[in-house]
């Protein structure tokens, strides 16, 4: 294929991705707002449900902003060859292969990450202090932002450069290599996400003896999950907003708790969110989950070795010959069209999974305090009640409040 024709092949998937992506987004914010549901009487009013579209409307105004202005500097980048010139330029400092692309990766992430901190910062300080989320600082905004880079640099370099040596030194069989790599780390990097990583950002506490620890414990007796500690996290460091997640295999295991979430929900109801944590454990759903994204980094990195070495894809972005960077690039934006399609069956599956936890914690504990706990999160949360369809079935990795409801209460 002819450099030309990559490059507008190139331009028409980045503008595909964006109209479908924006045309999806305008068809769920206009959909119209059902009346309330008996079983959301007492949860939300007119006044809730105005607050809640307003809030919507913000988001999608923002995303689509931010979006045009990505979608817009991609195509003008891709166009002019600004791509394939910032490779001719740092060739100029270094001529060896690996540390020019590592240099490359670094000026882009950072460059890139400097031009999103206005709409991240919008967004924060803006609309979700203007709903009341926002907890955060600037100063703790901005640290995040110095941490990130940090990890990046620590973590984010050395499996770049493992990467990198690989495709210099092993040739197209790179992929199988690389492959088990990345699904090591993928392994260590959940198991001690929550050890390791997550207290460079946040406080990270084992829950103070009392009655909900009690009957935490008692419940993960009576379904027999081993459970050393449960643990509580400042999410309200950042914001109001509350969750729960569950990490690790093994002793390696952790459940944790927002201190947004314990604060703002009964005990049942902390229980019966813990229940439907295990039944994704006892389930194997994390297992499975993890298993997909090992065999799903293998198809990615295995397509990847078919057009690592192209030449007309790096002519294409402007390049004066070929570069294992150059081609990453390009990679990104010809693979993303799949990557769509991978990510909408990974949704499926991740719906599905979670209606099996929520029928596991109502058999093993009790569905009512559960579905208390999910109208409290998405009343709070500012939820969209009646998604739109297509955009729960492209976007959505639980299902809509109602659906999960349904199933919970009849």
């Amino acid at each position: 294929m002819e450099p030309s024709t990559i490059q507008y092949l190139l331009v028409g998937i980045l503008s595909f991705n964006f109209v479908f992506t924006k045309l999806l987004s305008w068809l769920n914010i206009n959909r119209q707002d059902p009346n309330i549901p008996p079983t959301l009487h007492g949860y939300v009013d007119e006044t809730k449900l105005s607050k809640t579209k307003e809030y919507q409307s913000a988001n999608f105004r923002f995303g689509l902003l931010a979006g045009s202005f990505s979608y817009i500097l991609t195509v003008i980048f891709v166009l002019s060859g600004f791509f394939g010139w910032m490779d001719t330029e740092l060739r100029n400092y270094t001529q060896d292969p690996i540390v020019l692309s590592m240099v490359y990766f670094a000026v882009l992430y950072i460059g890139s990450d400097i031009l999103g901190i206005p709409f991240d910062y919008y967004h924060t300080f803006v609309i979700e202090e203007k709903f009341g989320f926002n907890k955060s600082s600037t100063s703790t905004f901005f640290m995040d932002k110095l941490k990130g880079y940090m990890l990046s640099i620590l973590i984010g370099g050395v499996l770049l450069f493992v990467f990198l040596w690989l495709v210099h030194y092993m040739g197209a069989g790179f992929w199988w290599q690389f492959w088990i790599v990345s699904a090591l780390f993928m392994i260590l990097a959940n198991n001690f996400f929550a050890s390791l990583i997550l207290p460079l950002f946040n406080k990270l506490a084992p829950m103070e003896e009392g009655e909900l620890k009690d009957k935490i414990f008692s419940y993960a007796q009576s379904v027999d999950f081993s459970l050393d500690n449960v643990f509580v996290i400042d999410g309200s460091k950042r914001s109001s907003k509350a969750n729960a997640f569950f990490s690790g295999f093994g002793k390696q295991k952790k459940v944790v708790l927002y201190d947004t979430l314990i604060s703002q929900h009964s005990h049942e109801e902390l229980v019966a969110v813990l229940a439907h944590e295990v039944g994704h454990y006892k389930k194997k759903h994390i297992i499975w989950g993890m298993l997909l994204s090992v065999l799903q980094t293998g198809l990615i990195l295995y397509v990847l070795s078919l057009m690592i070495f192209s030449e007309p894809l790096s002519l294409a972005l402007g390049g004066q010959t070929m570069a294992i960077h150059l081609n990453l690039v390009g990679f990104t934006m010809l693979f993303s069209p799949l990557s769509a399609l991978l990510g909408i069956g990974m949704n499926v599956l991740s719906r599905k999974n979670e209606f099996e936890a929520d029928a596991f914690a109502k058999e093993t504990y009790d569905g009512g305090p559960l579905a208390e706990a999910l109208k409290n999160l998405s009343v709070s949360n500012l939820s969209k009640l009646n998604p739109h369809p297509w955009y729960v079935f492209v976007n959505y990795s639980h299902p809509p409040l109602l659906e999960r409801l349904d199933k919970l209460e009849n």
